[in-house]
């Protein structure tokens, strides 16, 4: 019987060299697009897939990741004097149920698949979601709530896929594929940035997983890959052939917010996407 997907791991140590000095003293995670930060939008897209718990996975200097999610007295105090009902509103999806978020630290920066093993106390013997604040998915049905329904349709492992250029297969973990019904596509083996000239395809992993408890034990090993980390991928592929495995077709466009023209790309589409500011920012634009 399938257990409940209720738990999110959201890996937010990074320094987010990219965007210095911006992130001198700031987590990346807090830059805004439009008017909330990456990690707002990570947490609000894990609550409508049914995530009840959270575990950010931080290093130092992220404090303020937590401080966001906790009650300000202060300003929701002014804002209730001052009868500042919209700007009450605005602050709702920063609320939590008490409890139901926690931090662990992953002190040495040793990759992707490290920092999920730093979270194994919470994730326990539970299936468990994965999203990277860095991906920001704009479309009709929030991209973990698609694979939730997957995870659902497939009982076992599933991640969010989309075609890349061939050139750019050495930027990505990417799948070997079998069966594929132009949705779901099973999964035989998964590769780390691989070459273009040895990449088994153009199907490509973003930032959104649904993974089975048992990829705890295979990280466990500490095994390094690319980049001499400890790679996600490379435990995620010794669970191929014991349990199912699907890549998913999302609905929806991806903005790699960890990219500077990415993150300025996402600040126009989901600018565009609010009937509140569409028609100041088409206006504005026809300018340049």
């Amino acid at each position: 019987m399938k257990k409940p997907l209720r738990k999110a791991v959201l890996p937010v140590a990074g320094l987010g060299t990219r965007f210095l000095p911006a992130t001198k003293a700031m987590a990346k995670e807090m830059l805004p697009v439009v008017d909330k930060p990456l990690i707002q939008y990570a947490i609000e897209e894990a609550r409508a897939a049914g995530i009840e718990q959270f575990c950010m996975v931080t290093g130092r200097g992220k404090t303020a990741l937590v401080e966001h999610f906790d009650i300000a007295f202060e300003l929701e105090a002014t804002l209730r004097q001052r009868n500042r009902v919209e700007a009450m509103e605005a602050l709702k999806g920063t609320q939590v149920e008490p409890g139901s978020m926690v931090t662990v630290r992953q002190q040495v920066p040793l990759g992707l698949g490290h920092a999920i093993w730093c979270a194994r106390a919470f994730i326990g013997d539970d299936p468990f979601a994965i999203l990277l604040p860095d991906d920001l998915v704009l479309s009709q049905t929030p991209c973990l709530k698609q694979l939730a329904d997957a995870y659902q349709e497939t009982g076992g492992n599933v991640v969010a896929v989309v075609e890349v250029p061939r050139e750019h297969t050495n930027r990505y973990g990417i799948l070997k594929t079998g069966a594929d019904d132009g949705r779901l596509v099973e999964v035989q083996g998964l590769v780390e940035k691989p070459a273009p000239a040895d990449a088994p395809s153009n199907l490509s992993i973003i930032g959104r997983y649904v993974l089975m408890p048992e990829v705890i034990g295979h990280l466990a090993k500490m095994e390094r890959g690319a980049g001499n980390e400890v790679q996600l991928t490379d435990g995620m592929a010794k669970l191929i052939g014991s349990q199912p495995f699907h890549g998913l077709r999302y609905e929806g466009t991806r903005f790699d917010c960890g990219d500077k023209a990415g993150f300025l790309e996402a600040q126009i589409a989901f600018a565009l996407a609010r009937p509140d500011l569409a028609d100041a920012v088409r206006a504005f634009l026809k300018k340049y």
